[in-house]
């Protein structure tokens, strides 16, 4: 019997260790995941400095003719029925994946156009396209010849939802109902 514990409690023990870990190995994935550094016309921007609040991202541009004003439009439309107090509590971030035609300023002014809770920001392509890619996002410059916008931008259209402790609970798409949003958004506000 002796000899019988003496294997296998030291898997059990191992076992109970693995249980306990995994769940805060995979919490730091995410959060590692879902990192950021941009740049808006306040400075640099972290997915830590959102901590305490509940973060919405959204990836797009501003001359986007219909997805982007649609999609900021709708989370904008959940948010109109929070009091002051409870939106205290939240950011939105329209980061920009077209940052040769979208000025930090003007990204400001076009992400306060929809909500007074968005902030606008970007980076260099690099970065855009490390984070595009980590949160499982896509972004492509179509060309478009004898235009005098010279392209466009296609681009998937998700709103990532982060609770107030950074952990991504919730990615949603371009068609939600803005009820669906606000019922995600009281969950967490």
């Amino acid at each position: 019997m002796k000899k019988i514990l003496k294997y296998i409690l030291p898997i059990i023990v191992a076992i109970a260790i693995i249980a306990f870990l995994e769940p805060l190995i995979k919490k730091q994935q995410n959060m590692e995941q879902y990192d950021f550094k941009v740049t808006s016309v306040d400075g640099v921007l972290k997915k830590e400095d959102f901590n305490g609040k509940v973060l919405a991202i959204y990836f797009g541009y501003m001359y986007c003719p219909d997805v982007c004003p649609t999609s900021l439009s709708s989370l904008a439309f959940a948010l109109d029925s929070f009091t002051p107090k409870q939106l205290e509590n939240f950011s939105g971030l329209f980061i920009s994946v077209d940052p040769d035609r979208d000025g930090l300023k003007e990204l400001d002014e076009y992400s306060k156009y929809f909500h007074k809770t968005f902030l606008g920001a970007t980076s260099n392509k690099e970065n855009i396209d490390d984070i595009a890619k980590r949160y499982d996002s896509f972004y492509e410059k179509i060309y478009l010849p004898d235009s005098q916008i010279d392209y466009s931008v296609s681009h998937t259209s998700y709103i990532y939802i982060f609770n107030k402790k950074g952990e991504m609970v919730k990615k949603v798409d371009h068609f939600t109902n803005p009820d669906e949003l606000k019922a995600v958004l009281s969950k967490l506000l």
